[in-house]
């Protein structure tokens, strides 16, 4: 399948850098995507999903600045619009999830409501 020409989550360049870093790392696996995606959990109700994986028949693909991405069509209504940043200062470090669609978000800020 080619990839997509419009995603519906946007990654800044500092969350694209820092997944190039981990694809350049020895232990990454060669053929997985960067999947992002939800599921049920956390204390808000849905969960996000980050991570590298092997491309599923329902997967959609996406390049978004050089970077394969691979999502459930079905959870794009959870995601449209959401913006992942990667911060590494004092006061936070890891992938940061900004999503429009969330009602409310939980302190740790990897789970939301809608």
């Amino acid at each position: 399948m080619e990839a997509v020409a419009s995603s519906p989550v946007k990654l800044t360049e500092h969350a694209v850098s820092e997944v190039k870093r981990l694809i350049g790392e020895p232990e990454f696996v060669d053929g997985q995507y960067l999947r992002i995606g939800v599921k049920g959990g956390g204390c808000s109700g849905m969960t996000y999903i980050l991570g590298f994986d092997n491309k599923e028949e329902d997967d959609e693909i996406y390049n978004i600045s050089g970077v394969e991405v691979i999502m459930k069509k079905s959870h794009e209504i959870y995601l449209f619009g959401m913006q992942v940043d990667y911060q590494d200062g004092l006061n936070a470090r890891g992938f940061v999830f900004n999503n429009p669609n969330a009602s409310s978000t939980c302190g740790c800020g990897t789970s939301f409501a809608v």
